[in-house]
């Protein structure tokens, strides 16, 4: 299936902000379709929305007919955090407010990325849920970048593409000005403590990224709390080896189990805005 391509600009905090949208099919397509925040990677320091064309969230939209919005937010260098979080959240409450407008349904809202994607993915989500915010049906945090403190698989390691030295730097930028014991779980999502009541969730990970063991605890963490929450592994490949191999065995088979769960989320996952 054919998608299109749209730009627009929306006003943020005295400033405009980028929505890149992928829409599925013909302008004479009037059905509604899921919608989804794609929210690109890059260590919350470097990337942008145009990111989209070659990550899954393009197959959301070619192979799934979902509507994917993703946002220009504030990269690190410019602004710590929380501008990336203000964004995506500016976004997505654009999202719902101009639903019509973008054909989506306002039941089926999916928030999803990669990397630094994955751990804004996450932090939004436990984000609208604690204030009481819009209600995301299922998120996808893709190699979620969550934990800015060493891990296993974090700690020492000197993989291609991401390792410590780059997770370090990328994190004393993301958090500068944040003492450790200031830091909450919306700027690194692993230091969260309670998990029941965020969406399902689907990601996958290779064994050999830096992001291996905060991936699968927080998938154990929220299947802890009782979420529907699945995890594929892929043995021994690198940090984002889908998108920088795509045409691998191992990446035709994540693709393709990135499409089942989120075929499965279209059937199954609905959550109602409150008025």
């Amino acid at each position: 299936m054919k998608y299109q391509t749209q730009k627009i600009w929306i006003s943020n905090k005295n400033r405009k902000m980028k929505l890149l949208i992928l829409r599925p099919g013909s302008a004479r397509n009037t059905s509604l379709h899921t919608g989804v925040l794609w929210i690109h990677g890059g260590g919350y320091q470097t990337g942008m929305p145009s990111m989209a064309h070659f990550t899954r969230a393009r197959d959301l939209v070619s192979q799934y007919g979902a509507v994917v919005v993703s946002p220009g937010y504030r990269l690190s260098g410019k602004a710590p955090y929380p501008a990336a979080l203000e964004d995506c959240h500016t976004a997505l409450s654009y999202m719902i407010r101009h639903a019509a407008d973008f054909q989506i349904r306002t039941d089926q809202i999916m928030v999803g990325g990669e990397s630094a994607g994955g751990g804004l993915t996450a932090a939004l989500c436990m984000y609208e849920k604690d204030i009481g915010g819009i209600r995301i049906a299922f998120q996808m945090p893709l190699y979620p970048m969550i934990d800015d403190r060493d891990t296993a698989t974090s700690r020492d390691n000197h993989a291609p593409v991401w390792n410590t030295r780059r997770n370090h730097r990328a994190w004393a930028k993301y958090l500068r000005n944040m003492t450790e014991n200031e830091i909450p779980c919306y700027a690194a999502p692993a230091r969260r403590k309670h998990y029941a009541g965020l969406p399902p969730a689907y990601t996958f990970v290779s064994t050999a990224e830096p992001f291996y063991a905060e991936t699968v605890d927080y998938i154990r963490n929220l299947r802890k709390a009782g979420v529907k929450a699945d995890i594929d592994i892929y043995p021994g490949l690198f940090h984002a080896f889908d998108m920088l191999m795509p045409f691998s065995e191992t990446s035709r088979i994540a693709a393709d189990r990135f499409g089942y769960h989120f075929r499965y989320a279209q059937e199954h996952y609905f959550a109602e805005q409150s008025d």
